[in-house]
């Protein structure tokens, strides 16, 4: 994973798959806002609303470094990849990318409970300027596979002991730490942590998340009784380090 910079929207990404960056940090005299939807939208004609929201604030479609969706159920990898490429195809579109690399983080996943009818934009994170110091960061949403959308990737698939949750959950601890290794900021700069998971959470907490991200014991973990976007990936994580969170109404 390499860092790399995105000059127009003033910030770093750390080089992930086609679909979504690993995740992304403010450039200097700059700083990341999370923003959250105050209702969930249809994500397509929300991209296009967050858009003109930027726009009001004196900010460009270039501001935009990350989004949040929520999706109807874990789709299979075919129809994964096939989403991937709608959502490539839009921010192409508005000549997002930086050479072949789609810098913006993302993190999507679908809610056990009264799961949406269809994918939703339920937040986004911009960048604006500031004269406030420190650096700010979103770490994008990972799950148990390593490398390229490959089911053969995914760790343990198909199980669901102990054991292979265990696993799995170190496995995507491991991919978060690398990230913030990645994008060159410290755990102790955290101001979220996040888990998605539909599978008892304490013994993963106990045995993996609190001793892999210590910063989580003062923090907490916000737990999202969630599936990951994918059948047979059990287990994601995202996390931020942000001064700014705010609720927008579109």
């Amino acid at each position: 994973m390499q860092l790399q910079e995105n000059q127009r929207g003033h910030y770093h990404y750390l080089q992930g798959i086609a679909p979504y960056s690993s995740g992304v940090v403010a450039a200097d005299g700059f700083e990341i806002i999370c923003a959250t939807l105050d209702q969930p939208l249809p994500w397509e004609p929300a991209m296009l609303q967050v858009r003109r929201y930027l726009e009001s604030i004196g900010r460009d479609r270039f501001a935009l470094c990350g989004v949040q969706l929520r999706c109807r159920e874990p789709h299979t990898m075919e129809d994964f990849v096939d989403f991937n490429s709608g959502y490539r195809q839009l921010l192409e579109s508005w000549e997002m990318m930086v050479g072949e690399d789609n810098p913006l983080a993302r993190t999507n996943v679908s809610p056990v409970v009264d799961p949406p009818g269809e994918t939703m934009l339920v937040g986004f994170s911009y960048v604006v300027p500031t004269e406030e110091p420190g650096r700010t960061f979103v770490v994008a949403g990972g799950g148990e596979l390593v490398g390229e959308l490959d089911k053969t990737r995914i760790v343990r698939s198909g199980e669901t002991s102990p054991e292979a949750l265990l696993e799995k959950a170190r496995c995507v601890v491991t991919l978060m730490q690398d990230r913030l290794e990645g994008l060159r900021v410290l755990g102790e700069s955290l101001s979220q942590v996040h888990v998605y998971t539909a599978h008892p959470l304490q013994p993963l907490l106990e045995q993996v998340i609190l001793p892999g991200l210590p910063a989580a014991a003062q923090l907490g973990v916000r737990w999202f009784y969630s599936r990951p976007p994918v059948i047979d990936i059990e287990f994601e994580m995202d996390m931020r380090g942000v001064r700014q969170e705010r609720v927008v109404a579109l």
